[in-house]
């Protein structure tokens, strides 16, 4: 919601509606991961590309790197949860929002301290192996 506005955009509803209806299902998912998987995945499918295989890429490397990591959605996106079900990784995409990159971002949660300041979003235009690499290890490193 910008300065000028009195009223959440189409998108920001959405996103929020996507929110409360997490909440009312995320009991059953804490319980039961293939069932958040199915969600995320549901929605990673309903993305436009390039959206969409950055979002199912990025679920193969966050699996595996993180098997402990249970998979569901966060405001309708990709995210990641630890064992308490909070959201360690999460995607963003470019074009829910019409941003100009889509978000790989991480939570307070993740294990990234590096001093006093440090970063905990990234933009992704595309996913390269050099990409792939660094996030693999953010991954590993935010669940360690």
């Amino acid at each position: 919601m910008t300065a000028k506005q009195d009223t959440f955009t189409d998108d920001e509803k959405a996103a929020m509606k996507a929110r409360a209806q997490e909440l009312k299902a995320e009991a059953r998912m804490n319980k039961d991961r293939a069932e958040g998987e199915k969600v995320l995945l549901a929605a990673v499918a309903a993305m436009q590309e390039p959206d969409r295989s950055m979002a199912a890429r990025l679920h193969e490397i966050i699996t595996a790197s993180a098997p402990s990591l249970a998979p569901k959605t966060w405001y309708g996106m990709p995210a990641y949860a630890n064992k308490d079900g909070k959201v360690v990784c999460f995607f963003q995409s470019a074009q829910k929002f019409g941003a100009r990159y889509a978000t790989l971002g991480f939570n307070d949660t993740a294990n990234l301290d590096d001093g006093v300041m440090w970063p905990t979003s990234f933009a992704l235009k595309e996913l390269t192996p050099a990409a792939e690499e660094k996030i693999t290890a953010l991954v590993k490193k935010a669940v360690s």
